[in-house]
């Protein structure tokens, strides 16, 4: 029997629709469309604004699952903890704001002056961002004209079948979420009511990854096939996890794109003291699992400086740019990637210049340079994750498995094998996609079983390749020394 699926999955930087076609425990991935995306930049009484064009996005994605013909289900995942207001008669309230937008400067401390930071994380367990959704609400002026808020894979969904929830996986990033019962932190919300945004009457039901929404409306006009929307792992890296070819719990993960989710995945969540100091995050996942996770800024830094070079007229391609990395010297100028000044677009070239002078360490010259200075700070990233979170989850590592688009870079996922001295390894670069069906796959009968079973049709259906670490710990050692000052 075959199973035929559209997994839409969107990512900051782009969009894809793919098809997935299920058989003999194989899923064949063809990937039929692909656009771009990028928050938009709009003038306002207040500055500039950055949104999302989810009105183009939602046009592309109609068209690409037209374009993968019939199928038997879709599903839809995205970046999380960004969201659409609509109004009462289901219309959008403007444009959703995009997360790197200013407007969320100094929300979070208003929210903390509330509720001390500690008291929220012991609630929701959520990592301190500063665009979290908890604190874009506290900073958000259109609640009032609201009926319902969705976020944006949920959204999607809504347009495709008329259904509006909310996907756990991507609700628990959200700060609004207890990742003990999986339902709605009650008291988390009144005190955003308190602050004059009344959230708690928008939010709409929730739902664990594999319910079927409904068919797509028919006046769509999908094709004479009825096909079943189902929530999947609406939270990128949730589907991205469950496509974790593992053979054993005793694995660690690296989602590896714009940014980096490093973290294992557990039975429960871990609230405690340490988790907090350490800044992890609890995100839930698929059959009730925890994402004990942590973000790292991820290839966002390298992806801006090669846009910013592209800009002065140099012809840059991710290859020769890898490529001339690997010729330079490791370890000759690190930085904290996830220091706040990477997080907004601009000149990073620049930026890691005024780091390395701050931080006394030769500046970076040369393009191979400058990318190699990233992918060391990126591995010496996941090396200090890591190990804080297996110290704060007591889980034992044996292997890490690196999954997304970053492992094409292979350059660094052998320094990643190198800083955490361990195994790493690399593929599916699909495994968002995949596990996103694998989810769907399941919800209309084609697959039975646990995570485990998923796992095996994603190791049947991957190209994987495995990196040995080469030792030299003293000089990674050093090189977070310097780092941390």
């Amino acid at each position: 029997m075959m199973t035929t699926m559209a997994a839409v999955d969107l990512g900051a930087s782009s969009g894809r629709v793919i098809r997935g076609t299920l058989s003999h425990g194989r899923i064949e991935l063809n990937e039929v469309a692909r656009f771009p995306n990028g928050a938009v930049a709009v003038p306002t009484g207040h500055g500039e604004r950055l949104h999302w064009d989810v009105l183009r996005l939602w046009a592309e994605i109609v068209n690409g699952v037209r374009v993968a013909g019939p199928v038997d289900s879709i599903g839809i995942d995205t970046w999380a903890v960004d969201y659409a207001l609509l109004d009462g008669a289901g219309a959008l309230i403007g444009y959703p704001s995009a997360y790197r937008c200013d407007r969320n400067r100094g929300a979070a401390e208003r929210f903390f002056d509330r509720m001390p930071a500690h008291e929220l994380y012991g609630k929701v367990g959520l990592q301190r961002l500063p665009f979290n959704t908890i604190f874009q609400l506290a900073a958000e002026e259109r609640v009032g004209l609201a009926e319902t808020l969705l976020l944006l894979p949920d959204l999607l969904s809504y347009w495709l079948t008329g259904v509006p929830v909310a996907e756990v996986t991507n609700a628990s990033t959200t700060g609004l979420l207890d990742p003990c019962t999986r339902q709605w932190r009650t008291d988390v919300l009144d005190e955003l009511a308190g602050m004059g945004r009344d959230v708690a009457r928008l939010l709409p039901r929730l739902v664990e990854p594999g319910e079927v929404l409904g068919p797509t409306r028919a006046s769509l006009q999908m094709g004479d096939k009825s096909a079943s929307v189902v929530a999947v792992g609406s939270h990128d890296t949730a589907s991205a996890v469950v496509g974790v070819p593992a053979v054993a719990d005793d694995f660690a993960y690296i989602s590896c794109g714009t940014w980096s989710l490093v973290g294992v995945e557990l039975p429960a969540p871990v609230l405690s003291r340490e988790a907090f100091e350490a800044n992890i995050t609890n995100e839930l996942g698929v059959d009730g699992t925890t994402r004990f996770l942590k973000n790292v800024m991820g290839l966002w830094v390298l992806g801006e400086a090669v846009r910013q070079w592209r800009g002065q007229g140099h012809d840059v391609t991710y290859p020769r740019l890898i490529a001339a990395a690997s010729e330079v010297p490791g370890l000759v100028t690190v930085v904290d990637i996830d220091d706040p000044v990477f997080l907004p677009p601009g000149d990073m070239p620049a930026r890691i210049a005024d780091v390395a002078r701050r931080t006394r360490q030769p500046v970076p010259s040369t393009r191979g340079e400058v990318a190699r200075c990233v992918i060391d700070s990126l591995a010496l990233a996941y090396r200090r994750v890591l190990r804080q979170v297996v110290e704060a989850s007591g889980r034992e590592v044996s292997v890490v498995h690196m999954v997304g688009g970053g492992i094409q870079n292979r350059l660094l996922c052998q320094l990643t094998a190198d800083a955490t001295g361990l195994p790493v390894v690399a593929g599916p670069a699909e495994a968002t996609a995949l596990g996103n069906l694998a989810v769907q796959a399941r919800a209309v009968g084609a697959l039975r079983g646990g995570l485990a079973e998923l796992r095996d049709v994603v190791r049947a259906s991957a190209e994987l390749a495995r990196y040995e670490p080469r030792g030299d710990e003293a000089r990674w050692d050093a090189a977070q020394r310097r780092v941390s000052g």
